[in-house]
């Protein structure tokens, strides 16, 4: 690997009245609690005590001149002669031109205020409920040694820090990061980069990372969290980044078979309810799913889906989260056991949205020879790499896999060359691929997702460590990428085509933004960097991440002295500015 050195609408009413001799209808009442709303008997409508009575003469009108029936045909005839009138008149209006002032015009850029930034925190791991203690006298299900922590950064924009803090799910306050900005700086005076900091925090329960926008751009700010334990069954260490809620998301590299649990977590951030919707794909194909639609997550709250009740049995399993009305942020946490030894723990995070080209970075891949002997094993079969393929579409997509390493491209044992199955996920074994961190490369001419897994640990029988690396965006300018606290920590970069200029500057826990180094990476290869524990005295919590050239990606990889813990977390997007919605204007 390359090694450098870092510096120390509702729709309104109809037009007009209804007519006085016709009575109105009763509103449509709600259903009654406990019945739906189909079974809602139509109100009927009532006509006064006067129905089926012979109309009386009383207030008719009577043509002028006409007598009796004959006036009163006269009169239907005229009415015939006024409407057919009017039918050519609307016929004869439909041929002319158009007038000018209904044409729409060219679509304009409209600004859209800028508002906080959210991260999602994902809370610690935890057992399922009812499992039992005491199993095993080495090996027991609850942990005395677990601690989660939170890591974040925030940065300033024009020499101002923005208004930010973390705080629990009903808005209080777990720390404030920095306080409403003050005054600006004097125009001309230098602005130094600087940070605002929250340094391995201990947390219970989900955070929230909040950053108010400043001078109407989004604010530059990012977040971890870091779960690790050395007892009980859910020993191992897992990371994730906090997400941003949304509406649409993709998580690949769940399992539900025996020994694997898997728990999607919703969280609700906002003020809005959020009702979402699941779509789940398995190897056979997408799974219809009772209970998989309609599923209420209430404002600051988070809802937990056990995915072995709506699809049991999947070793391989990715799931579409759709919401409507509140966004969430979603989140897998996955463990395994394989008999009585703890397989790892992870957190699977949002991946990008599906697309003909996926990048995942930051791939640890163990000696081939004993992760053969390994995955040999019964119970053992998913130890081993693999890449994680789901075509959502209706055609099969033909999917190009390249691996870059620290000396260049590595061939897949396979050939590289996969055919993936409409409507279902395909598992791609990395087996036989020398050791080594890899880059990922996979394309295709149809949309699909991707993620790829990793694992530590070598002998059976003994505690190991699981870890997925989700599908990253592409880097850009001032990436904040929080790292975690303790172990043995790497910056990882990936470059497909050709050179890149990777910049990073460290953050510390004073809140300086430290000089930054910069590393030329060659294309086709995957470096890495070793992150020291401090920089000029001071413990790194972060980094500054810009690069420039080819299409670059990059990921933090994180283990433990001594243990064969891994994760990985993938960089967030850039912070964008101040953001423009086309609006067509025309009736």
């Amino acid at each position: 690997m390359h090694e450098h050195t870092p510096p120390a609408a509702k729709a309104g009413a109809g037009a007009g009245a209804p007519d006085a001799a016709e009575p109105s209808l009763p509103a449509e009442q709600p259903a009654p609690a406990g019945k739906p709303a189909s079974a809602v008997e139509p109100a009927v409508a009532e006509t006064g005590a006067g129905q089926g009575r012979k109309p009386s003469g009383r207030g008719s009108t009577r043509m002028p001149g006409g007598k009796g029936r004959a006036a009163s045909v006269a009169g239907v005839a005229a009415g015939v002669l006024i409407l057919a009138g009017g039918g050519a008149v609307v016929a004869a209006g439909s041929l002319m031109p158009e007038p000018a002032s209904s044409r729409t015009v060219p679509a304009a850029e409209a600004a859209v205020p800028a508002g906080a930034s959210l991260g999602v925190c994902p809370g610690p791991a935890r057992l399922l409920e009812g499992t039992e203690a005491g199993t095993d006298a080495q090996f027991r299900p609850e942990s005395a040694t677990a601690a989660t922590r939170v890591s974040a950064a925030v940065l300033s924009a024009g020499g101002v820090l923005p208004g930010s803090r973390l705080a629990h799910l009903d808005g209080t306050a777990a720390v404030d990061i920095a306080k409403d900005p003050g005054p600006a700086p004097t125009p001309g005076a230098p602005q130094e980069l600087r940070a605002a900091v929250v340094a391995d925090r201990t947390v219970d329960q989900v955070n929230v990372l909040s950053a108010n926008a400043v001078a109407n751009q989004n604010a530059s700010a990012a977040g971890a969290m870091k779960y690790t334990a050395t007892d009980g069954d859910l020993q191992g260490s897992a990371a994730a980044t906090c997400v941003q809620p949304s509406n649409d998301q993709w998580l690949a590299g769940a399992s539900t078979t025996v020994g694997r649990t898997s728990i999607l977590a919703l969280t609700n951030a906002s003020s809005t309810p959020a009702t979402v919707s699941l779509e789940l794909f398995g190897s056979g194909g997408q799974i219809q799913a009772p209970g998989s639609r309609g599923l209420l997550v209430a404002p600051g709250t988070t809802r937990s889906v056990v995915l072995a009740g709506l699809a049991p049995n999947e070793s391989q399993l990715s799931v579409h989260v759709r919401s409507a009305g509140g966004p969430v942020a979603a989140s897998i946490q996955q463990s395994f056991l394989r008999g009585l030894t703890p397989g790892g723990v992870d957190y699977i995070s949002p991946g990008t949205a599906p697309a003909v080209r996926q990048v995942m970075t930051g791939v640890d891949i163990q000696d081939p020879a004993g992760l053969a002997a390994l995955t040999a094993q019964p119970g053992y079969r998913d130890a081993g790499p693999a890449l994680e393929l789901t075509v959502p579409g209706a055609s099969d997509a033909v999917v190009e896999i390249k691996l870059y390493g620290r000396d260049g491209q590595h061939a897949l044992p396979s050939g590289g060359v996969i055919t993936a199955k409409a409507g279902s996920t395909t598992e791609v074994s990395l087996a036989g691929v020398p050791a080594g961190q890899y880059t990922v490369a996979a394309s295709s001419d149809v949309s699909f997702l991707a993620a790829a897994r990793m694992s530590r640990g070598l002998q059976a029988g003994q505690a190991s460590d699981v870890a997925w690396a989700a599908s990253a965006v592409r880097l850009g300018s001032q990436h904040v990428v929080p790292v975690p606290k303790g172990g043995q920590r790497q910056l990882v970069f990936g470059v497909l085509d050709t050179r890149a200029t990777i910049t990073y500057a460290p953050i510390t826990a004073d809140g300086k933004v430290r000089a930054a180094a910069s590393a030329d990476i060659a294309g086709g290869t995957t470096a890495s960097i070793s992150i020291p524990a401090q920089a000029e005295g001071a413990d790194v919590v972060g980094y500054v991440v810009s690069a420039s050239g080819d299409a670059a990606y990059g990921a933090v990889l994180v283990g433990q002295d001594g243990r064969n813990d891994v994760s990985s977390l993938a960089f967030l997007a850039a912070a964008a500015g101040q953001e423009t919605v086309p609006v067509t204007l025309g009736y």
